[in-house]
């Protein structure tokens, strides 16, 4: 079995240990089952559940809506419309009432 190149520095020189993966020259350890697509982008909500297009989200906490009077209270639900990588504001949904918005996954829970 060919063991994967360590995720930070490359090495060639990995080994196992139990169920995890341990790079000599760096120190890196990682888990043996997270390794077989590194470069997956996965958001998760609060409570650490994986959030995936179409889902039902709700709010868990009061949010306060830049450049409008009104704010999106606790407990709102909407559906996730898209999910965008490399931004603070990871989850695009669309709120009755104020519109289309980028929400932080941290502020949500899968309904």
């Amino acid at each position: 079995m060919s063991l994967p190149p360590c995720p930070q520095c490359q090495s060639e020189y990995v080994y196992e240990d139990q169920t995890n993966l341990i790079c000599p020259e760096c120190g890196h350890e990682w888990n043996s089952a997270d390794s077989s697509d590194p470069d997956a982008f996965v958001v998760r909500d609060s409570n650490g559940k994986v959030l995936e297009v179409g889902d039902q989200i709700t709010l868990i906490k009061d949010l306060k809506v830049k450049g409008a009077s009104q704010g999106l209270k606790i407990g709102s639900k909407t559906t996730i419309r898209r999910i965008v990588e490399g931004k603070d504001h990871e989850l695009d949904c669309k709120f009755p009432g104020v519109g289309e918005i980028m929400v932080t996954a941290k502020f949500v829970k899968k309904a």
